[in-house]
C-alpha cells in the first residue's frame, strides 16, 4: 500500500463539504507495511499511521477535533473546555489545538483508572497538558458522562462571568458526534490510498472506545461503497454496551451527512475478548502486542488503545476470525505519550 495520495476525501463524500473543518493535522497519514509481524502471524499486515498526523504526538483525536472545534471558531471563542481520563489523548490534543488557535484550554481529568502510581498521575499526557499551559481540574468519577459534562458547563459559566468566551466540547451520548466526521473523512482517505496501491485489505481492525473513530470509519467506508469488514476492538466497555453505542453513533453520523440506512446490523462487529481486567489496565495479550510490535517493527503502541487493539487483532488471528493469509489493515490511533505514564505498570507486568 502506498502512502502517497492526492485525492480529496470530500470528492468521494461530497456531503462532508457542508461541515466546516479546522485543519490541524498532517495528511494523508501513511500506510506502512509490517512484514515481520505479519509473517509471524501468518497474514499480510499494514498500519494506517494516524499516530503520525503532526499535532503534539498525533493520534485519532486530531481528526475529530478538526470538526469539534469548528463551532467554537464560528462563535469567536477564546477558551475551550473538555473532559477525559487522567491520561486522555483527547485532552492533550485539545490543549495543543488551543495553543494553535490562540485559545486557553481548561481540561477536566476524570478518575477512570484507579492508580496511585506517581508516574501515572504526573507523566505522559498530564506532563504535556502542563507544558501546553492547560488549566487542569479533576472530576472524581470515571463513568458519569452526564455529570462530567455538567461540571464542564458549570465551569464555563464561571469563565463567562469573568469575561471569557468559552466553548465546551461535550462527548456524552446526548451530544452530537461531530468528531465522527473526521473518521468518515479518514475512511475515504484510506480507501483512496488502498485503491492507488492496488492492494485492498480483507479486514480493517480499529479500536472502539468513545465510538466515533469506529462509527465514523464504518459510515465513511459504506458511504463510498467499500464493504470491507471493519472489526472493532473494545477498549473501554463490554461488547453488548459497545454495540449499542456504535448503533447510535453510526445512525447519528449517517444523519449528519444525509445518508441514512448505510449501516446494517451485521456491519457492526465488535469483540471484548482482550478487554479484561478493564479500561486502561494491562493484561498479558496487550503486553505481548506492545512488545512484538516494538521489537519486530519499531512500532510503538500504548496500553490503553493501540496496544489493546493490536492484541485484539492477534486474538482474531488465533481464533481464525481473520484467516491465515489475509490482508489486514490496523488503524493506529496513537496515544504514545501514555507509555511513559504506564512505565511502572508495563515493567511490573513482565
Amino acid at each position: 500500500m502506498s502512502s502517497l495520495n492526492t485525492s480529496c476525501p470530500e470528492d468521494l463524500i461530497p456531503e462532508l463539504k457542508a461541515h466546516r473543518r479546522v485543519p490541524l493535522g498532517h495528511g494523508p497519514t501513511p500506510i506502512d507495511h509490517l512484514p515481520q509481524l505479519g509473517k509471524e502471524l501468518g497474514i499480510e499486515l499494514w498500519a494506517k499511521r494516524d499516530d503520525c498526523n503532526g499535532l503534539v504526538f498525533g493520534g485519532n483525536k486530531v481528526r475529530q477535533l478538526e470538526y469539534y472545534l469548528s463551532p467554537g471558531v464560528d462563535q469567536d471563542a477564546d477558551t475551550v473546555l473538555i473532559t477525559g481520563a487522567l491520561q486522555s489523548n483527547f485532552v492533550r490534543l485539545t490543549a495543543a489545538a488551543a495553543c494553535k488557535l490562540g485559545w486557553q484550554a481548561h481540561v477536566q481529568l476524570e478518575e477512570r483508572v484507579p492508580s496511585d502510581d506517581p508516574l501515572y498521575r504526573t507523566s505522559g499526557n498530564i506532563f504535556l497538558n502542563n507544558l501546553l499551559g492547560a488549566k487542569i481540574s479533576y472530576f472524581p468519577e470515571g463513568e458519569d458522562e452526564a455529570g462530567a459534562d455538567k461540571a464542564l458547563d458549570d465551569r464555563a459559566d464561571g469563565l463567562r462571568e469573568n469575561g471569557r468566551r468559552p466553548y465546551v466540547i461535550h462527548l456524552g451520548l446526548n451530544s452530537p458526534p461531530l468528531g465522527g466526521l473526521g473518521y468518515v473523512r479518514a475512511a475515504a482517505e484510506t480507501w483512496a490510498q488502498v485503491e492507488q496501491s492496488g492492494t485492498e485489505p480483507d479486514f480493517v481492525v480499529i479500536p472502539s472506545g468513545s465510538g466515533l473513530t469506529h462509527a465514523g470509519f464504518l459510515v465513511g467506508a459504506r458511504a463510498i461503497g467499500w464493504n470491507v469488514p471493519i472489526l472493532g476492538i473494545c477498549v473501554r466497555r463490554d461488547r453488548n454496551r459497545q454495540i449499542a453505542r456504535i448503533k447510535q453513533r453510526t445512525k447519528e453520523i449517517e444523519d449528519m451527512i444525509g445518508r441514512s440506512g448505510l449501516i446494517k446490523e451485521d456491519d457492526i462487529e465488535i469483540t471484548d475478548a482482550v478487554l479484561a481486567p478493564g479500561y486502561g489496565k494491562m493484561n498479558k495479550v496487550v503486553q505481548e502486542a506492545m512488545d512484538k510490535s516494538a521489537c519486530q517493527e519499531a512500532l510503538i503502541l500504548d496500553p490503553v488503545y493501540s496496544g489493546r487493539t493490536m492484541a485484539g487483532l492477534f486474538d482474531h488471528v488465533r481464533t481464525k476470525r481473520i484467516p491465515l493469509g489475509s490482508k489486514v489493515l490496523f488503524i493506529h490511533t496513537g496515544g504514545n505519550p501514555a507509555i511513559f505514564a504506564y512505565q511502572n505498570a508495563i515493567t511490573n507486568f513482565r
